[in-house]
């Protein structure tokens, strides 16, 4: 495996940290992003280019000139139904932005199915929960992004919101195109040999000194792999599934100490979350002379389990291997956001970055699911850092200054999600360091 440093920051802090994939990444990418804290889009995506960008969204009067979508103009009768092929560029990431394709079909009911398509990489597409249309007014809803607009009086256009209105969206004009003129699909990536033991074959390892505090990104990009402002705490802590706590003996430097990291496997493919593991682990051992030994240890721990009302989350039904997980702007607090996540997804997320302790996954869930939950964080979470996010946007589209506080993270997840957040003491898996070294430039 070729490794190498260099010295160069490149994004400042912001807290997310996304393992996205395809559209589904996409969606939440800028869903969360928009305004300050972007999640850009992958392709395991959206984190901005690989990842995130510092900087919010430009406004639409800035976003760049894009060529307008090939669109053909509608029979009067069909002039004001919805069916058919829509495409359009959301302004980012610059400078090319994004190309969305949306296909929606009328059933003989008049209900309306719709989904949303990366025309610029393979993805499964976004599945629209609901899509109506009253009058001229048009709505596309899933669990983490919304595209609500207007249609002209031709019926050839949708001016629209690309996130649900407000200030934290970002601006999209969708045009109605024929079949043999809309944009191509790419074939989505196929996923890396199920049996594939992979390695990084080329890793560049360059220093980050933007004074972040958390990781920024850790992201697959096609077969990419990217990670911003990971610490090797950061690291560990994802490719071994333990919380900071769970990681002992280390030197100080090895949480303050921040890298970003791009490097390619030596299989074909898109990797799994855990090939993604097992690449990391060889990366520490290789580019970093990490060992260590496991103890078990009886250590304060959350347990996440089942609520008596059942889970409350909508399954994913895209069959996606990668899952995408960030934070948001939310009425009254921040929302976190996760598409194609399972549970080990989600207590893994709320250890490394939110959670102040491990997270024990209970719940006996076994599906993958789309996420959407708005809390208010406490001094104890996010390392005492919450993430700073712009108010989000009400029904109507403004910014309510007023808008009550949204509830603890464990009420939250109790009422939103079906799922219940407790506090013991239990036995832990424990990391004990034995040696680390700082990586150095070839």
């Amino acid at each position: 495996m070729k490794t190498g440093v260099v010295g160069r920051n490149i994004w400042p802090g912001w807290k997310t940290l996304s393992w996205l994939v395809g559209c589904a990444a996409l969606a939440v990418a800028f869903a969360m992003g928009s305004q300050g804290n972007r999640a850009a889009a992958q392709s395991l995506a959206p984190t901005a280019p690989p990842t995130p960008t510092p900087a919010g969204p430009p406004a639409a009067a800035s976003a760049p000139q894009m060529p307008a979508p090939v669109a053909t103009a509608p029979t009067p009768a069909a002039a004001m139904d919805l069916a058919g092929i829509w495409q359009g560029t959301l302004p980012q990431p610059p400078p090319k932005g994004t190309r969305l394709v949306v296909k929606i079909t009328k059933g003989s009911d008049g209900a309306y199915k719709g989904a949303l398509y990366n025309a610029d990489q393979g993805s499964a597409p976004l599945i629209f929960a609901t899509v109506t249309m009253q009058g001229a007014d048009v709505k596309m809803v899933s669990t983490n992004v919304t595209i609500s607009g207007k249609m002209s009086a031709d019926g050839k256009t949708i001016d629209a919101s690309f996130g649900g209105g407000g200030p934290n969206s970002l601006p999209v004009s969708l045009a109605r195109t024929l079949p043999d003129a809309a944009w191509p699909i790419p074939e989505p990536l196929k996923p890396m040999a199920a049996d594939a033991n992979p390695s990084f074959e080329v890793a560049t390892i360059k220093p980050n000194n933007s004074g972040a505090t958390q990781m920024q990104a850790l992201v697959i990009r096609g077969r990419n792999f990217i990670t911003r402002a990971s610490s090797v705490q950061d690291l560990l802590s994802f490719a071994y599934n333990v919380q900071s706590k769970q990681i002992v003996n280390g030197p100080a430097w090895i949480g303050s100490d921040r890298f970003d990291i791009d490097a390619v496997p030596d299989a074909e493919g898109v990797p799994s979350s855990q090939q993604i593991r097992v690449m990391i682990q060889k990366l520490l051992a290789d580019r970093f002379k990490l060992t260590f030994h496991h103890e078990q240890r009886e250590m304060e721990a959350y347990v996440l389990e089942v609520g008596k009302s059942g889970p409350k989350m909508t399954v994913n039904e895209s069959k996606g291997q990668l899952p995408g997980l960030g934070f948001g702007p939310g009425q009254g607090g921040i929302t976190l956001r996760a598409m194609n996540a399972n549970m080990g997804d989600l207590t893994g997320f709320l250890q490394v970055l939110v959670l102040d302790r491990p997270v024990v996954d209970r719940t006996g869930l076994t599906a993958r699911y789309d996420i959407k939950c708005t809390f208010t964080p406490d001094e104890s979470q996010f390392n005492g850092h919450p993430p700073r996010m712009p108010a989000a946007a009400g029904a109507d589209g403004t910014a309510p200054a007023d808008a009550a506080a949204a509830p603890s993270l464990y009420e939250a997840f109790q009422e939103q999600l079906g799922l219940k957040l407790t506090a013991e003491k239990t036995q832990v898996d424990v990391i004990v360091i034995d040696h680390v070294e700082k990586p150095s430039p070839n």
